[in-house]
């Protein structure tokens, strides 16, 4: 596939950008934010829950949750919309409801949906910007959490809540808490993306980052991926 901006242009919003590229290029330079304080504990037994976030271009989100301990399947898709529009371009047209999401497989007995909101908010996209994520623009690329239950939906929203009042963000966070409706799988060549071209200037200035500030911020929690 080919990349979603030539090398010159991204060299330039890389310079005159706004916040968000700016924080995703600086991400593994800072500190993770502060775990949330309302949260489950660890499962006593192995299992396999679901959780799928939305933060800007499914590539880096997925490129930093496969890459977390307890984490065992990831999958870019499109939520928000209906089946008939879930392909990437229709998603691209804005008009169809859906968000570029990441559905994360996880065992709750090595993580909780409360890291996985932490690392979300802290490495995977900047969650107060509205309808977009650096470079990209439009709802499609919106921060949203897909929750699957109410339990999800309450801890979201308490982080969220915590987040906000302790002023961990410069801006206000603008990310959605809205129920899963429908996951749909994206296209056999956005699986991996990033790892299947890491030359890519996109992954480059966009997405590598990510991958460094995961690192950085929760050496306890990084695996090495090579893919499934």
């Amino acid at each position: 596939m080919v990349s979603r901006f030539p090398q010159i242009l991204l060299i330039v919003l890389l310079l005159l950008g706004g916040y968000g590229v700016y924080t995703q290029v600086s991400a593994a330079t800072r500190d993770a934010i502060p775990p949330a304080s309302t949260d489950v504990p660890l499962a006593k037994a192995s299992a396999k829950q679901e959780a799928v976030f939305a933060g800007g271009c499914f590539w880096g989100v997925q490129s930093v949750f496969e890459r977390v301990k307890g984490v065992l399947d990831t999958t870019a898709g499109y939520s928000g919309g209906s089946a008939d529009t879930a392909t990437y371009g229709q998603v691209g047209t804005e008009t169809t409801g859906h968000a570029e999401s990441v559905r994360v497989v996880y065992d709750p007995s090595v993580i909780t949906y409360g890291q996985l909101l932490r690392i979300f908010f802290s490495v995977a996209h900047d969650p107060t910007q509205l309808n977009r994520q650096g470079p990209d623009i439009g709802s499609s690329y919106r921060s949203a959490i897909f929750y699957k239950d109410e339990e999800q939906r309450r801890l979201a929203e308490a982080y969220i809540g915590q987040l906000d009042a302790a002023h961990v963000f410069p801006k206000k966070i603008v990310t959605q808490v809205t129920p899963l409706k429908g996951f749909y799988e994206a296209e056999g060549y956005h699986q991996d993306y990033a790892l299947h071209h890491p030359g890519d200037p996109y992954i480059l200035v966009c997405d590598r980052p990510k991958i460094e500030a995961l690192k950085h911020q929760f050496p306890e929690l990084f695996k090495d991926y090579q893919g499934k």
